[in-house]
């Protein structure tokens, strides 16, 4: 019987990879029942990465947070034995702007230290403390370096009358000073990880506020607040700290919230694809597969360095297992996915060129393309015997 494993991202505005997954099994096996699918969606560390894990067989744990400009927020992190995987994008995310209106200088990242601190054993009625915290950055709203995460697992950021300053990062360039002697126990007592694929510093040219600013709806004046804000935060950090972090290569990460959990919560930030498919445990579901079937919504040059598809398909090259890329949309060449470990590519324009449309239809084409795939699977795999 011939296994495949299905393990592809989000098609972005589309399917969830969960549904991408099912979509592609279900067309898989329409045409040969005999076919044993595996589905194992997975995600780079941006929003999905709960869900993979749920999928994979986590616990999922509900809380409510407060979102990126205060307004509640329904969400869930994943959490197995003694580690929590949160989510950034599910809790304070760009998406989960009221309206989609921006707040560049008020948006903050308080939700995520709730979500934290509840996976942490600090949150009413939650279960007994993780001890390792998984945070994946993508998909940020705002640009605090972290502050309101930090507040939240009750650090103080304090103004010059010595009162709390405001959330978000504009309110940070009348901080002067940071007390982390107020930190929960169980975060000073907790190993933190990252899942992040930016090498982006805090400040300047390629910093969290001149990058990814405008990104979050920073206008040019906006845009110099913040990179004054995050100078004093930057300094403040370094007073309360002993020393200076904000020039760590990815402390830039998700409007410098990488910078907060690395200075002062210790984390160490990793890949985000490779630490989802430890997560999930995506080398396990490797073994006794003949094929694996990855993609994402659109396969182009930012693919290759660190997104889903590509970091499947370096694992797949490795165990021996040759791979399929299905995308909404690709403009990489199958020579150049060839180094990659990938024999096949499909892209669901080849099939509805009206992006609207493939993206309105992009089950009924997935199934298409399963079933593509499963009427030359066997001449596929005579070619990488």
């Amino acid at each position: 019987m011939t296994r495949i494993l299905l393990a592809p991202d989000k098609f972005k505005g589309s399917l969830s990879a969960a549904e991408v997954a099912r979509a592609l099994a279900d067309g898989l096996v329409s045409v040969d029942p005999s076919l044993e699918t595996v589905c194992l969606p997975v995600a780079d560390g941006g929003d999905g990465t709960v869900d993979a894990a749920v999928t994979a067989g986590w616990d999922r744990v509900a809380v409510t947070c407060s979102g990126p400009t205060g307004e509640p927020v329904d969400t869930s992190y994943a959490r197995r034995g003694d580690t929590a995987v949160v989510e950034l994008a599910s809790a304070v995310g760009l998406e989960l702007l009221p309206g989609g209106h921006s707040d560049a200088l008020g948006a903050s990242t308080f939700g995520l230290g709730t979500v934290i601190a509840h996976a942490l054993g600090s949150g009413v009625g939650s279960v007994s403390g993780a001890r390792r915290i998984v945070v994946g950055l993508g998909g940020s709203a705002s640009t605090d370096g972290g502050a309101g995460m930090l507040t939240a697992l009750g650090a103080r950021i304090l103004d010059a009358d010595g009162n709390d300053v405001a959330r978000g990062g504009g309110a940070l360039r009348g901080a002067v000073q940071l007390d982390v002697t107020g930190l929960w126990p169980p975060v000073r007592n907790a190993v933190f990880e990252l899942a992040c694929d930016v090498d982006n510093p805090l400040l300047g040219r390629t910093g969290a506020a001149a990058v990814y600013g405008p990104q979050k709806g920073a206008g040019p004046q906006e845009l110099m607040y913040l990179e004054h804000a995050m100078r004093q935060w930057a300094h403040l950090v370094r007073n309360a700290i002993g020393r200076d972090a904000s020039g760590i290569a990815g402390t830039g990460a998700a409007g410098g919230t990488a910078f907060g959990a690395i200075a002062v919560l210790g984390a160490v930030a990793k890949p985000g694809i490779d630490t989802v498919l430890e997560l999930i445990d995506f080398a396990g579901a490797l073994a006794g597969a003949d094929l694996v079937v990855t993609g994402e919504g659109s396969l182009d040059e930012q693919s290759l360095y660190g997104k889903a598809p590509i970091g499947v398909a370096h694992a797949a090259r490795e165990a021996g297992v040759p791979v399929i890329t299905v995308a909404g949309r690709s403009v990489i060449g199958l020579d150049r996915l060839r180094t990659h470990g990938i024999v096949a590519s499909y892209a669901l324009s080849e099939l509805e060129p009206d992006p609207r449309i493939s993206m309105r239809d992009a089950a009924t084409l997935l199934r298409d393309v399963g079933r593509n795939i499963a009427t030359t699977l066997s001449p596929v795999s005579e070619g990488i015997s």
